[in-house]
């Protein structure tokens, strides 16, 4: 992984680059970080394509926008990450280049539930559906121009690891460990698909972000009882502003600085809060390994598989067997 980076002084939206002509798929744009992505490259030019699962709270969102950025290039589409065959129904109907992915949407904490396929909800959605919808479509992204997939984590991947042998949680399942090995299966991918994508010269940056300690209705959409409670303190008193939180992964969409790899995330003290800059991932995520491993895994889970090759996957990339629910 690159360590350089430059960032000049206190990096704001207002640094974005002119991004007219460029196309951008933010999930989870109803909302949280997701909205505050979506209006800002938009605001700079962009012709964004916001997603969201639910179809009211989408449009919403996409009313708010045109109402706040009047002529801008802004449309919805519906994306649930927790359905597959949802996931394979948007790739499907998406017929232009992508310059930029965001894979922000994410749920937090809730109780133990299962995705459509069967899959534990936090690591189903938050790692699962990103990967299949980045696969499905690479060949967009290589047709896009300084294409990116941009992934967002959380500094609680710190505290993640692959439950390999319990991944649905069947046996034992806390919320807030759980929420810990979907942000660890997140920068696990993100860097193994940046070292696919070097290996093969596929001319795609795969990078990391996170919002360090920002509030987000994540806090209160997914916790129960006491956690929530404490949740909804820490985000009036402790919590940055989201728009605060989402220059990272902004950052890591348009910065001509930014180079694959590379994890994006506040510059104050613990990473909670501050302005871009680089952050280094838990050592135990850096594996190359294991990374192979939740890779295999996932193309087995989801049925998408990554063919690197030029040209050889066609618009919506390699699909494999059924989905299953287990390993």
């Amino acid at each position: 992984m690159t360590t350089a980076l430059t960032v000049p002084g206190r990096w704001t939206a207002d640094d974005i680059p002119d991004q007219t002509g460029r196309t951008v798929v933010v999930t989870g744009a109803n909302s949280g970080l997701g909205f505050v992505t979506a209006r800002e490259l938009a605001r700079h030019g962009a012709h964004v394509i916001l997603t969201a699962r639910d179809a009211a709270k989408g449009r919403a969102a996409l009313d708010r926008l045109r109402g706040e950025l009047p002529g801008s290039a802004v449309e919805l589409r519906s994306l649930d990450l927790a359905d597959l065959d949802s996931v394979h129904a948007f790739a499907d109907a998406l017929d232009t280049p992508v310059d930029v992915l965001v894979n922000n949407a994410g749920i937090m904490m809730p109780p133990r539930s299962l995705t459509k396929q069967g899959f534990e909800s936090q690591f189903g959605t938050n790692h699962l559906g990103h990967f299949a919808l980045t696969g499905l479509l690479l060949e967009r992204l290589r047709a896009g121009r300084d294409p990116r997939v941009v992934t967002v984590s959380s500094t609680l991947h710190k505290n993640g690891a692959i439950h390999f042998d319990d991944l649905d949680g069947e046996r034992s399942y806390s919320p807030r460990g759980f929420y810990a090995q979907s942000k660890f299966a997140n920068v696990l991918f993100g860097l193994e698909l940046d070292r696919r994508l070097r290996a093969s010269a596929v001319p795609v940056l795969s990078l990391l972000a996170h919002p360090g300690y920002s509030a987000t209705n994540l806090q209160s959409s997914g916790p129960t009882g006491l956690l929530k409670a404490i949740l909804k303190v820490t985000n009036r008193y402790v919590a940055q502003d989201v728009a605060t939180g989402a220059l990272n992964q902004l950052y890591a969409a348009v910065s001509p600085h930014a180079q694959g790899g590379q994890f994006i995330g506040p510059d104050g003290r613990n990473e909670a809060k501050g302005h871009p800059t680089l952050v280094r991932p838990a050592e135990s995520a850096t594996d190359p390994e294991s990374a192979r491993r939740l890779w295999d895994l996932s193309e087995q889970l989801t049925g998408v598989r990554y063919d690197f090759a030029i040209g050889s996957a066609g618009p919506r990339g390699a699909v494999g067997p059924t989905p299953t629910a287990s390993p």
